[in-house]
């Protein structure tokens, strides 16, 4: 009698997973662009004026959201309502008269006259203050050169080592000695792999923790992955921040670029070729140096205390609700530029639309849960879809969730997130960025992609760092498994050689600029085949 019990008991089991195996198939197989194409179309259109946080679309914007998760049958997440309020401070740093560098230079009879000369805002130096206070004033602080601005004893390496840069203000490269290693070679911090040490946030972050009165990060396009132009803009917007004054006013006095043409005059000026130097900067056994130089400027400060919103509504599981995964995309853009900008066909434009960056992907995370509302088996764990604000200004929505989530942190099983899905067509590839951190979710994408005929790739440009550059970060500095995961550089139809400069073309034409506009004539097919990968390994993760 027990053999037969147990024999109908395994008989059912398989029955029911077979069933929920077919129903499962049956949604993913569903899943298409037509809620997509008017969700993108719709919020990256001009009435949302660039969904830029503080401004009077914000609200706008987060009741939008808010409709969409009800409409889809999501929950509130933060008990009966869909925001999170994010206590934040908004910056605006205006340069007053000039930036100075002092250079003493010797008479030979031992006298020293000054040797000034003045840099522009923000055309030679792009620097603002996060500090919330009126007036920040620096008054010919001595200058250093500390090479990349790293110290990273598990490579051991120490950019500042016996180097004391106490109230001065030092000068750095962008991106990490490993981006010049020979070889690529990959136990030399990660090859040509950025490691957070490359990234302008440690450095700035190490700069205070020093005690540097400023920093000034020199850029260059393959280093920083992205042109000049984009840091002068940023010193030019409002810089929004996590609402914490004693935090704030740890960081230095003034952060910010030099463009490289005006660094390389400044180490000409010094007897320095900035592409020699940066080589040197990049090897074992370099030294930093005082430049000799003294750095003067005077900057008035604007602060506005405001909040913004975080948004997320949750699907609850059958079994362990109390236990998520989370489905992110950020909803925020630069809103409104102040100097009003002409584009190809000579329209006006001020508008930062943020179609790609960030629609695409909010229109793919809901996508994937109204697919898992379509299920007739509701997943075990909960799902939860959250559209964290300020990610363009360093992931604040998202440093904030995660030290106040909706449900415990170690209670949080993953975080899928993703960002700029441009609609290319259908891709070969699958690029995972962070593949490697996370091995056990590697192998739910590969498995998934495999079904596509498809591959799982890293990202062969990493040197940009885009694993450090959106929400998912936030996450896996929790101690999260977390990814972005999206078709990139190999196109069925075109090759890899179109996938990759349409992609660069992205980046450097229509990237944090007016022409990140949605177009009717996208093709989606890329994006629905990438939604239906997500959908797989969230339902696996949900279920298993």
């Amino acid at each position: 009698m027990k053999a037969i019990i147990t024999i109908i008991t395994v008989m059912f089991l398989f029955v029911s997973c077979t069933n929920r195996e077919k129903d499962f198939e049956k949604v993913k197989n569903s899943i298409s662009d037509d809620q997509m194409k008017t969700f993108v179309e719709t919020i990256s259109g001009d009435s949302f004026k660039g969904r830029m946080p503080f401004s009077q679309t914000e609200q706008k914007t987060i009741d939008f959201l808010a409709q969409e998760l009800k409409n889809i049958g999501f929950e509130p997440a933060f008990g009966k309502s869909y925001f999170q309020k994010v206590p934040m401070v908004g910056i605006s740093s205006q340069v007053i008269g000039e930036v100075t560098l002092d250079f003493a230079s010797k008479w030979k009879y031992g006298l020293f006259q000054s040797n000034k000369i003045s840099l522009r805002s923000t055309e030679d130096v792009a620097i603002h203050s996060s500090r919330p206070v009126e007036k920040i004033e620096i008054e010919e602080a001595e200058m250093v050169f500390c090479g990349f601005g790293i110290n990273a004893p598990e490579y051991g390496w120490n950019d500042f080592d016996g180097l004391s840069v106490k109230n001065k203000l030092i000068v750095v490269m962008i991106n990490d000695p490993g981006l010049y290693s020979e070889n690529n070679d990959k136990n030399f911090f990660n090859g040509r792999d950025l490691t957070y040490y490359g990234r302008w946030t440690y450095k700035f972050e190490e700069a205070a923790r020093r005690g540097a009165v400023g920093v000034l990060i020199i850029h260059d396009d393959y280093g920083a992955g992205y042109g000049y132009s984009v840091a002068s803009r940023s010193a030019q917007m409002t810089n929004l921040y996590i609402n914490d004054p004693e935090s704030l006013m740890n960081r230095c006095k003034i952060e910010g670029w030099i463009s490289s043409d005006a660094a390389s005059k400044i180490f000409l000026k010094l007897g320095y070729d900035l592409s020699e130097l940066r080589s040197a900067a990049a090897k074992r056994g370099f030294k930093s140096f005082e430049m000799k130089t003294k750095f003067s400027c005077l900057i008035n400060n604007t602060k506005e205390d405001k909040k913004s919103y975080n948004v997320a509504g949750i699907l609850k599981g059958s079994s362990k609700s109390n236990e998520t995964i989370i489905i992110t995309g950020h909803w925020d853009h630069f809103g409104v530029v102040k100097n009003i900008i002409k584009s190809d066909e000579g329209k006006i434009d001020s508008i930062y639309n943020g179609a790609v960056d960030n629609a695409t992907t909010m229109a793919w995370a809901l996508e994937i849960g109204r697919s898992f509302k379509k299920l007739k088996h509701r997943q075990e764990h909960s799902l939860m879809i959250l559209f964290p604000t300020a990610e363009e200004q360093g992931l604040l929505g998202s440093k904030y969730y995660v030290e106040h989530p909706a449900i415990p942190i170690d209670k949080t099983i993953a975080c899928l997130n993703n960002d700029m899905m441009v609609p290319r067509g259908k891709m070969k590839d699958l690029m995972l960025i962070g593949y490697g951190y996370y091995p056990k979710l590697d192998s739910l994408y590969e498995s998934a992609a495999k079904k596509q005929g498809r591959y799982v790739t890293s990202d062969p440009d990493a040197r940009m760092g885009l694993f450090f550059r959106s929400d998912q970060f936030s996450f896996h500095n929790k101690g999260i498994p977390s990814s972005w995961a999206m078709g990139c550089y190999d196109s069925r139809e075109n090759g890899k050689e179109w996938a990759h400069d349409s992609w660069n073309k992205f980046l450097k034409e229509v990237y944090h600029t007016t022409k990140d506009e949605y177009d009717p004539n996208w093709d989606w097919s890329g994006i629905v085949e990438d939604t239906q990968i997500a959908f797989e390994v969230a339902y696996r993760l949900c279920n298993e």
